[in-house]
């Protein structure tokens, strides 16, 4: 069984969007290998439609180059990414997601691809930037079954959070 295949048979339904790419991080950048269909209702494509897409697809005028960079960073150093960040629809409506994405090593310790757990988010006005509860909280709250096999694998808790892009979003 492939690791996509893996991904597919325990993540394929789940609530919150997954997306798996390759390893490849020079440009033109990663190639999506998989994504579930919760991430084709987040980004509003269909999401057999993006494999073989790259996911800059998504990005728009206000997706901030920084938090990219900040991004290509981790991922090259074959580290865990965790941020938010403003991606695009087809239709041109802007959406704040929230980004864990992790680094899948083979048997060999060698990088494969990459897992990225994502969920749209939205402002919760008045809060601080940081601390419990923060300043987004989830669009949609799940009772799937798999969210306390998330919440054990840490998935969506802060790590490396890339706080200055969120600043000025949805004021």
């Amino acid at each position: 069984m492939t690791f996509v295949e893996l991904v597919h048979a325990f993540l394929g339904e789940a609530a919150v969007a997954v997306v798996v790419t390759d390893a490849q991080l020079d440009r033109p950048g990663p190639t999506i290998l998989y994504a579930n269909a919760a991430f084709g209702r987040l980004t509003g494509r269909d999401h057999i439609e993006v494999i073989g897409m790259r996911p800059c697809f998504m990005q728009g005028k206000e997706t901030r180059r920084v938090t990219l960079d900040a991004f290509h960073h981790a991922l090259s150093a074959g580290r865990r990414f965790h941020a938010f960040l403003t991606n695009y629809r087809p239709d041109g409506t802007r959406y704040r997601v929230e980004i864990d994405c992790r680094p899948f090593r083979g048997v060999d310790g060698r990088l494969v691809a990459f897992i990225a757990f994502q969920r749209e988010v939205i402002r919760r006005v008045g809060r601080p930037t940081s601390g419990e509860g923060g300043r987004y909280a989830s669009r949609d709250s799940s009772n799937n079954l798999l969210a306390h096999h998330l919440r054990a694998m840490r998935v969506f808790e802060p790590g490396l959070i890339f706080e200055r892009e969120i600043d000025g979003f949805g004021s």
